[in-house]
């Protein structure tokens, strides 16, 4: 067996057994509370991320993302069921106004989820680079792009769930926007994020 395929049949870490623990007990405790609550749109989106992990976690002995970034995905899952099952008042967390006028948790989970995301976009971007050291502008205007990308395909699947469900908690076009606004933001975050752990790496600092 040479080394390649080694790496592939590898075994699973620690961390990612986890990892793998912890998303297969929110994603049963949630969508059990959603279907109790006839919440079909957070259903929908459970089935949604099952199909995600699934692909993730099938892939990540090829792939092999930093547990830093399999923890963020993680979290953003937990953070995004949690915003549409657990009430507050007479509406759920996602409605919840963090600062007024400026920042509700929707547009948190936005920011952090889509911030998640770009470093995933980078990671497997990576192996195409010729110096994955360097991030130049035109490569991290492509990268955030990236996630950009990922975020509109979100706002897709939630078009989708207005459109096949009854009633849902989506919002309108104002709603939309930001969720884009924040998208963005979260992937500009992501790339200064890279972008500092390149420079480290160009020039680690003196003993």
């Amino acid at each position: 067996m040479n080394s390649s395929d080694s790496k592939t049949q590898r075994p699973f870490t620690r961390a990612e057994r986890i990892i793998i623990a912890v998303n297969a007990t929110y994603i049963t405790v949630f969508t059990s509370l959603a279907a109790t609550r006839a919440n079909h749109e957070f259903v929908l989106y459970a089935a949604v991320i099952v199909a995600f992990y699934a692909l993730l976690i099938g892939t990540q002995k090829r792939t092999n993302f930093a547990p830093t970034i399999l923890a963020g995905l993680t979290l953003w899952g937990i953070l995004h069921m949690a915003g549409g099952t657990i009430r507050i008042g007479d509406g759920v967390l996602y409605s919840l106004q963090l600062v007024p006028v400026v920042l509700r948790y929707d547009q948190l989970v936005h920011f952090f989820g889509f911030g998640t995301t770009t470093l995933v976009c980078h990671h497997l971007l990576r192996p195409y680079l010729a110096d994955e050291h360097r991030l130049t502008l035109v490569l991290a205007i492509l990268v955030v792009l990236m996630g950009m990308g990922v975020g509109a395909l979100n706002e897709i699947i939630e078009f989708v769930a207005v459109k096949i469900l009854p009633e849902t908690g989506v919002g309108g076009y104002d709603n939309t926007l930001w969720d884009l606004v924040f998208n963005t933001l979260g992937a500009i975050a992501a790339v200064i994020v890279i972008a500092r752990g390149k420079r480290r790496v160009q020039h680690p600092p003196a003993d």
